[in-house]
C-alpha cells in the first residue's frame, strides 16, 4: 500500500504567551548556577562582532562569559565589557583550556573565513556541549560540512541558508518554510532563519513563526546581539527550541519598540530593552 504523506503542521506564532519561560532564581543562587557562555571570533577588522554577542549574553544573564578572539582586540574587550574573561588567541591550540570550561559555545561573530577563523571553528565542532552557530561559521560550514553537537542552534539569514542548501537566494525566500526545514533536519538542530517573519524549526519539521520586528532592525551586528541572547537563554537551562523561541522573540520584540523612534538603530541598542523586556516576561525572583 502507499504510504500516506503527513503535511508538515501549521507553524506555531511566537507570543508572550507561546514562548518558554525561565524560571525564578533561587535565594541562594550564585553565577555557576546559570552556565558559562564563550564566544569565539572576532578576526582583525571585525572584533565588534564578539562584543555584541558578550555583551547580550551577559545582559540576558549567563553566569559566566569568556571571549575568545584576537589578542589585538583583548584591550577593547576588557575596556568594554570588564565583567567578561576576554581571551587573545593566535591558534586553537590555546582555545582548549576555555573550551573545557564553557558550558555553551557561540561561533561565528566576526570569525572570518581565512586560516585563523577555520581552525578556531574546528576545535569549536568537537567540543561536545551546546552551541550557536552563525555568521562565517555557517559560510565555512557550507565550504567544509561538520557535525554539529546536540543541542545547538543555526542562524543564518537568507543569503547564509542558500550556501549551506546550494540553492540562490531566491530559492530560499520563495519557500521559506521548507528551507528552514530542511536545514534542520541536515544539520540535525535546531535552524533559526532570520529575516522579515523569522522561522524557528527542528529536525522533527515544527516551526515557530515570529511576525514581530521592524524596518529599523535592517543594519549591522543584530544577529550578533541575537547569537549572544539564545547562548544566555541555553546557558540557563532552555532547550534549543524553547531558547530559539524565546531568543527570537525577544529580539524582535526589542527591535519593534525602538524602531518607532526610526532609521539609525545600533545592535547594542537592543540589549538593555531585551534584558528589560525578559525580566518583564520571567521576572528573576518570584
Amino acid at each position: 500500500m502507499p504510504q500516506t504523506k503527513h503535511p508538515n503542521p501549521a507553524p506555531q506564532l511566537l507570543s508572550s504567551l507561546t514562548v518558554a519561560h525561565l524560571p525564578p532564581r533561587p535565594a541562594q543562587a550564585h553565577k555557576g548556577d546559570f552556565g558559562h557562555v564563550l564566544v569565539v571570533g572576532g578576526d582583525l577588522g571585525t572584533g565588534g562582532a564578539v562584543l555584541l554577542a558578550g555583551e547580550a549574553a551577559l545582559r540576558c544573564g549567563a553566569g559566566l562569559v569568556s571571549l575568545a578572539t584576537r589578542p589585538e582586540h583583548v584591550a577593547a574587550g576588557l575596556a568594554r565589557l570588564p565583567e567578561t574573561m576576554c581571551l587573545g588567541v593566535q591558534s586553537a591550540n590555546q582555545l582548549m583550556g576555555v573550551l573545557e570550561r564553557a558550558s555553551v559555545l557561540v561561533v561565528g561573530p566576526g570569525l572570518g573565513q581565512a586560516g585563523w577563523g577555520r581552525s578556531l571553528l574546528s576545535a569549536v565542532a568537537n567540543a561536545d556541549r551546546p552551541q550557536v552557530w552563525d555568521a562565517d561559521a555557517l559560510n565555512l560550514l557550507a565550504s567544509a560540512p561538520l557535525a554539529l553537537p546536540s543541542g545547538s542552534v543555526l542562524t543564518p539569514h537568507p543569503g547564509e541558508a542558500a550556501r549551506l542548501l546550494g540553492i540562490s537566494t531566491e530559492a530560499v525566500q520563495a519557500d521559506r518554510p521548507g528551507a528552514a526545514r530542511k536545514l534542520a533536519r541536515r544539520y540535525n538542530s535546531v535552524c533559526v532563519l532570520k529575516g522579515a517573519g523569522t522561522l524557528v524549526a527542528d529536525p522533527d519539521g515544527q516551526l515557530m513563526l515570529c511576525d514581530r520586528g521592524h524596518p529599523a532592525m535592517a543594519g549591522a551586528g543584530l544577529g550578533d546581539v541575537l547569537s549572544g541572547v539564545l547562548a544566555a537563554l541555553l546557558a540557563q537551562g532552555l532547550s534549543a527550541w524553547e531558547a530559539a523561541g524565546l531568543g527570537v522573540w525577544l529580539h524582535a520584540r526589542a527591535g519593534e519598540r525602538l524602531g518607532g523612534e526610526g532609521r539609525g538603530l545600533a545592535a547594542s541598542d537592543l540589549i538593555p530593552v531585551i534584558r528589560y523586556l525578559l525580566e518583564e516576561h520571567s521576572a528573576c525572583l518570584a
